[in-house]
């Protein structure tokens, strides 16, 4: 698959997710395989900014690429002035505008998916932003509308497209029903059916064998995996195996959980300081340690450690045990 001028070598990608898809997480994402990593969404007025924080998370390393930095907002020419920003600073190979956010505080200032209410706002939005940079490929990742009575795909794959817009991912439920009920694959096959720019599936897909479902079912030329990598980066490992017709890897073993623990930890406090990467590595151990007997203490003690060393003694403890366990 190409987006653009960009070649994808395997056709699944992380998604961006706020609060997770920083450079640690998609480092281990990116060296298990996925295709292609995005950033956490930034605000188009915070870079125009040169917000600090802001600017702090579209950085990235050259072993990501190829890699998308997704931006929000609701005014054409910030979001423009921003799109030419990011690319003249970072050179990402992808830039992705977020038309899919549905929480409320984003959408109740007019971004994210609140632009699937207004489409000619939507066209202004996505002409100013491919205009600003003509050489980088302009993505969308989106949502079927804003409501059930308000559905406007397939149709506006069309509009996108026409304004140039390279690939669209799309999430098929709509803005009111956040991550509640089933999303509707069937959507995600009229827009592939609409367009003759690649289709990023997205949406309930827990393992690899709805991976190979969502391809089936819906043409997509991509599948985007959003919760079903927390804590599991060997997904991309999997799903690469299997597109290419292999033998599937062995299930991660306890040892290579610690191990894989240990290492996004150490990322987090290198690449985010002390408090911060502690902070942000509580939810990321939850996701990790689950699921085998014992799992809920060592959670329990690794995501209420009050600080660094108290957290950094029960994440030794737990590789400890799990070395016993193995060896044994």
């Amino acid at each position: 698959m190409k987006i653009g001028n960009v070649q994808i070598e395997t056709p699944v990608v992380l998604a961006p997710m706020a609060g997770v898809t920083d450079y640690p997480f998609r480092i281990l994402c990116k060296e298990m395989g996925a295709g292609v990593v995005y950033s956490e969404f930034v605000s188009a007025d915070g870079i125009i900014r040169e917000n600090t924080k802001t600017l702090s998370m579209i950085r990235f390393e050259e072993s990501e690429r190829p890699i998308g930095i997704q931006i929000f907002g609701n005014d054409a020419e910030t979001m423009g002035q921003a799109a030419k920003y990011v690319v003249e600073t970072f050179r990402p190979d992808i830039l992705d505008i977020n038309y899919g956010c549905p929480v409320p505080k984003v959408t109740k200032k007019g971004g994210g998916s609140a632009a699937l209410q207004d489409l000619c706002l939507m066209d202004d939005i996505t002409a100013a932003v491919v205009e600003s940079i003509p050489e980088t490929p302009v993505t969308v990742k989106m949502r079927v509308g804003w409501n059930q009575l308000s559905i406007v795909v397939p149709e506006v794959g069309e509009r996108l497209e026409k304004i140039g817009v390279k690939a669209i991912a799309l999430h098929p439920r709509t803005t009111k029903q956040r991550y509640t009920g089933k999303a509707d694959w069937h959507f995600i096959k009229l827009l592939k059916e609409s367009v003759s720019i690649p289709v990023i599936g997205n949406g309930d897909v827990c393992t690899t064998d709805d991976m190979m479902r969502m391809f089936d079912e819906t043409g997509c030329d991509a599948v985007m995996v959003g919760r079903a990598a927390h804590g599991n980066p060997w997904f991309f490992l999997e799903a690469k195996a299997r597109l290419n017709g292999e033998p599937n890897p062995p299930s991660p073993s306890l040892l290579d959980i610690a191990n894989m623990c240990s290492r996004h930890f150490d990322l987090l406090l290198e690449n985010r300081g002390e408090q911060t990467g502690s902070n942000l590595m509580r939810k990321h151990f939850s996701n990790y340690i689950k699921g085998f007997p014992g799992a809920s203490g060592f959670r329990q003690k690794l995501v209420t450690a009050p600080g660094l060393a108290e957290m950094r003694s029960a994440l030794n403890e737990f590789v400890d045990t799990v070395q016993k366990v193995e060896w044994d």
